[in-house]
């Protein structure tokens, strides 16, 4: 087999793999919330955010608590998903979510959170969003943190 013949073998298998991943909505939504998690643990509240409908119950509430979590700076965000339903334009998902904050002063206090993180997620405009989160309270900075 030439060079030419296997960069283009190669090319396929990424093209057809491409497609695949492309076609699996349940795939698609857990790259969003995974992104989402990933931009908290950044301290980036404004690409956490571009995973959620504006137009969301409690979203402003969301961004409020977001926006004060990632000022502390040192937020670790990971999920796992739980439970995944639905079809192309609408799922129903729940991940374990687990946030470690490091806030305070000189003490740098560790806090830690667990807890079934629970999402409803439409493709609107072409783009998955999420359109309902529960609890939004999770998101809530420590109480008595301040940096």
């Amino acid at each position: 087999m030439t060079r030419r013949e296997w960069l283009g073998r190669s090319w396929l298998g990424v093209s057809m793999a491409w497609r695949c991943r492309a076609a699996d909505p349940a795939g698609e939504v857990l790259d969003l919330v995974s992104d989402a998690a990933a931009s908290l643990s950044a301290g980036n509240a404004a690409g956490f955010l571009s995973a959620f409908d504006k137009s969301m119950p409690g979203y402003a509430k969301l961004r409020e608590n977001v926006t004060a979590l990632a000022a502390l700076g040192d937020v670790k965000s990971i999920v796992e998903p739980v439970e995944d339903a639905g079809d192309d334009r609408r799922r129903e998902v729940q991940f374990q979510w687990t946030l470690e904050i490091l806030a305070g002063s000189a003490a740098r206090a560790t806090s830690r959170r667990e807890q079934v993180v629970k999402c409803v997620v439409e493709k609107r405009g072409g783009k998955w969003r999420i359109t309902k989160l529960e609890p939004v309270e999770f998101f809530a900075p420590p109480t008595g943190t301040s940096r």
